[in-house]
């Protein structure tokens, strides 16, 4: 999965927006307000910072070597893949998914229910 291919799936998610409020070299991704992914798309070989159960973070730190603590995030919840081919498309496409997913669910119910194009929230009401 390339760069490009990467941004094309974050901005096709739910709520998903694409800004630069850290400067023009920062593209960020955003939910509800929230950062689930943050990429420099000067950088080479280019990276993706994404939101990450911590546990989960930590299991595949160890088993990706293209993937380490999140550059300049909080490295408990926050891993930064590499997009160089070592990590497999098919586990960015599933982390990038895992990212979003976490911040939808740290969402208020209204966010969400917007998110969902104002569908209940399952909880049975």
């Amino acid at each position: 999965m390339d760069l490009s291919d990467v941004c094309s799936l974050c901005v096709s998610l739910p709520g998903a927006e694409e800004s630069t409020p850290f400067g023009p070299e920062a593209l960020v991704f955003k939910t509800g307000g929230k950062m689930f992914a943050l990429t420099i798309p000067d950088d080479f070989p280019p990276r993706l910072n994404l939101k990450c159960d911590p546990v989960r973070a930590a299991e595949l730190r160890e088993t990706h070597a293209g993937i380490t603590p999140g550059y300049h995030m909080n490295k408990r919840h926050w891993n930064t893949v590499l997009l160089d081919g070592s990590v497999p498309s098919a586990l960015v496409r599933e982390l990038i998914l895992h990212s979003h997913a976490l911040v939808v669910k740290s969402l208020p119910v209204a966010v969400r229910r917007q998110l969902d194009g104002g569908a209940d929230s399952g909880n049975g009401h």
